[in-house]
């Protein structure tokens, strides 16, 4: 009888202590913080047209960590075109932002309910669209052109674009439809949001030179940069050039003079100038400030692409050339009249972010580079 009830004795405590350390390891468990995934960094190129920032942005698109996408704001002033920029800032901020968060949502209130993911503007140049999850055809290590893209992986659903993005650990956007850094402080003081800005700026007689080259496509930017009326005429270029250099002044000067809290180590200047003449420094800066690794393989694509032969004649070709005498070819085709009214409207952007004027046409022509452009 004794011996029965010891055993039972026994059993109990056995059962309590099974429960007592049961309980130990839930309430270990539920202190114990779970493994949380990184948050996404997003990384905004912020830019005006023809300053290289379609090449900046691939240096982003190739990296196999990082979503990208070229200027989906295209598809808000396609839309929207009757407004100016001022007024369409919200509408682009609010895009940027969804786009950010994955959240593609945001593109029915611009496209067709029934748009492929080919519908996109420029989505060809987007590696992340051109391999899986949103086409089969290539791997995220590869290096993808456009061209090779556009052929093959343009019949898949719209849905595709936001499968593909949730699976990055970098989103990245290159804009052009933003003319000041205050519209974007609710997107850097949002809690959901990581973002950091590379300000691209270029000499704005190379800028000109280029327009000119591009300047029925970028008739409808023009107007909504100016108005209509302002685009008329011998002024017409020089007006549209005057408000791109006023709002990078206005970008420069609230990145990096007496900065908010918020963009401390989030906003970086970049020239492209820099980039062209040493291009694997500016990538490797820029992909240190992005927290991105500058692989052998990306390294290796970012000098041949910027040691070719092509000319980067047409709208957003980013194909290989020698992207330093590309760069610098306004120097031998644009007259010199042309040069000093673009200085004149210009002055103050090119003062701040280091352009050295010329006084004459054979200073144009034989001023060197270091002192070209050389910080101030």
């Amino acid at each position: 009888m004794m011996k029965s009830r010891s055993v039972q004795v026994l059993l109990i405590l056995a059962v309590l202590a099974f429960l007592l350390i049961h309980f130990q390891f839930l309430l270990c468990s539920k202190n114990t913080p779970m493994e949380e995934k990184p948050s996404p960094v997003h990384i905004l190129i912020l830019s005006s047209w023809r300053s290289g920032s379609s090449f900046t942005g691939q240096i982003f698109s190739q990296h196999p960590s990082v979503f990208y996408l070229m200027e989906p704001a295209w598809h808000v002033w396609v839309k929207m075109y009757q407004n100016s920029a001022e007024v369409l800032h919200m509408a682009v901020r609010d895009l940027v932002r969804s786009v950010f968060l994955c959240d593609m949502s945001v593109f029915d209130a611009y496209m067709s309910s029934q748009k492929k993911k080919s519908d996109l503007f420029q989505w060809e140049t987007s590696r992340a669209l051109c391999s899986p999850p949103a086409c089969d055809s290539f791997s995220r290590s590869d290096i993808i052109t456009a061209g090779n893209c556009r052929t093959i992986c343009g019949k898949y659903p719209f849905s595709k674009v936001e499968e593909a993005c949730k699976t990055y650990s970098h989103v990245a956007i290159k804009e052009v439809r933003f003319f000041d850094l205050k519209v974007l402080y609710p997107l850097l003081t949002d809690p959901s949001l990581n973002l950091k800005i590379i300000h691209l700026v270029r000499d704005p007689r190379a800028v000109f030179r280029s327009r000119e080259n591009t300047m029925a496509d970028l008739k409808r930017d023009s107007n909504i940069v100016v108005g209509s009326q302002k685009t008329k005429g011998e002024m017409g270029p020089y007006n549209t050039m005057q408000a791109i250099c006023k709002s990078h002044v206005e970008i420069y000067k609230a990145g990096s003079q007496a900065i908010p809290s918020f963009l401390k180590d989030r906003y970086l200047l970049v020239r492209y100038e820099d980039i062209v003449r040493d291009p694997l420094e500016r990538a490797a800066q820029m992909y240190r400030f992005a927290e991105l690794h500058f692989t052998p393989e990306l390294q290796k694509w970012v000098h041949n692409i910027t040691h070719g032969k092509g000319q980067g004649a047409q709208a957003f070709d980013i194909g290989s050339r020698d992207a330093l005498r590309v760069s610098q070819a306004w120097r031998t085709t644009l007259p010199f009249q042309k040069i000093e009214k673009v200085q004149n409207v210009c002055k103050d952007a090119m003062d701040l972010l280091g352009y050295r004027v010329v006084q004459s046409e054979e200073e144009q022509k034989n001023m060197s580079l270091d002192l070209l452009f050389a910080r101030n």
